[in-house]
């Protein structure tokens, strides 16, 4: 099966809620209609970082989703991306989706400038690190949060 990988646009809000919500729950996580408007108000909004990207399958229905946004890298001074969520349904999975879309984000990055694609997982994710393995360099940084 073949996949596009492309930008969400406003028509996609319906085949993005499924896949936002799939990411959530499995970090645990409920989505609720004002959450699930509000971070999609983020994507559609010129004047935020977020942005989504999304694999369409032939019929054309998403199947997968990144959500990035520029960050600086100041140690280098140049502008990376963060990957903030990757998510791909159960039923594309090891079909080279989650690969697709994080070249696709790596391919904004160079647009924007040299500071490549960063992100974290949940350490029990062992299905998607082995993935992350392959495409990218695992870090020795330490996560740290701080909450409200």
């Amino acid at each position: 099966m073949t996949y596009e990988i492309r930008m969400a646009g406003d028509e996609d809000f319906f085949g993005w809620l499924p896949l936002f919500e799939g990411y959530c729950r499995f970090y645990g996580t409920e989505l609720d209609d004002a959450k699930a408007l509000i971070v999609w108000n983020w994507i559609r909004d010129e004047a935020d970082p977020l942005q989504a990207a999304l694999a369409v399958d032939e019929e054309g229905r998403p199947v997968g989703l990144a959500q990035y946004r520029p960050v600086p890298d100041t140690l280098a001074a140049t502008r990376g991306i963060h990957l903030d969520d990757l998510y791909v349904d159960e039923e594309h999975r090891a079909g080279g989706v989650g690969r697709a879309l994080i070249e696709f984000v790596h391919a904004r990055a160079a647009e924007i400038g040299t500071g490549g694609v960063s992100w974290i997982t949940a350490a029990d994710n062992a299905d998607a690190q082995r993935l992350y393995d392959e495409v990218a360099e695992r870090t020795s940084w330490v996560l740290y949060e701080m909450g409200a």
